[in-house]
């Protein structure tokens, strides 16, 4: 799979500038308010379906490209996204992004969402959280939960969007995790895990 890449430098592209539609790196991201006009929303056909096995080989290399790492380390508790289940949304036959998640005794945990930055502000990731928040309200789930750190203020904000409250923060986590504090979105020091939950 070819992806883009930031028109700022040769990184690949995670993000979408909200107002040119121009692909970003999270280092060129840049945080700021946008008035509704500027946000634009892009229409395409899509269709969302389970993970299948064939499946997971992509996911890999999105889970790669999004956070360098195949396993991800949230709520205490290490994951490889790859092998946990999920959903896909697919443009024609192409993945335009995906979910994974676990159940944990009364919860869900939402492992990891990501969708490619040309398909980004089609209500991609709204459709996605809404499958898995169904799946876990009909399993008995009596919450939803997902974490994200402190520099993603995108996801903050669309986590927020959809009816998420933030109601622990694990000082340094992801620093730890990693050895060291990294740059994060806009270059923002990457240290704090922030834990979120939906009632269900």
């Amino acid at each position: 799979m070819r992806y883009l890449t930031c028109h700022q430098c040769a990184k690949e592209a995670l993000y979408k500038c909200s107002v040119c539609g121009q692909p970003l790196c999270g280092e060129h991201s840049q945080l700021r308010t946008v008035c509704l006009q500027c946000c634009k929303k892009s229409e395409i056909n899509y269709r969302i379906e389970k993970i299948s096995e064939k499946e997971k080989a992509p996911i890999r290399g999105f889970v790669k490209r999004f956070w360098g790492e195949e396993e991800q380390l949230t709520f205490g508790r290490k994951f490889l996204v790859s092998e946990l289940p999920g959903y896909v949304a697919k443009v024609e036959e192409n993945i335009a992004g995906f979910i994974s998640f676990a159940a944990i005794k009364d919860a869900t945990i939402i492992v990891a969402l990501a969708v490619l930055p040309e398909y980004q502000t089609c209500g991609i990731a709204k459709h996605l959280v809404s499958k898995v928040q169904k799946e876990a309200a009909n399993t008995g789930k009596k919450k939803l939960l997902v974490s994200t750190s402190n520099d993603d203020l995108p996801a903050l904000g669309f986590y927020q969007s959809q009816g998420f409250q933030i109601y622990e923060v694990k000082p340094d986590a992801i620093a730890e995790k990693h050895g060291r504090v990294l740059k994060g979105i806009g270059n923002l020091p990457m240290r704090d895990e922030l834990r979120m939950r939906k009632e269900l």
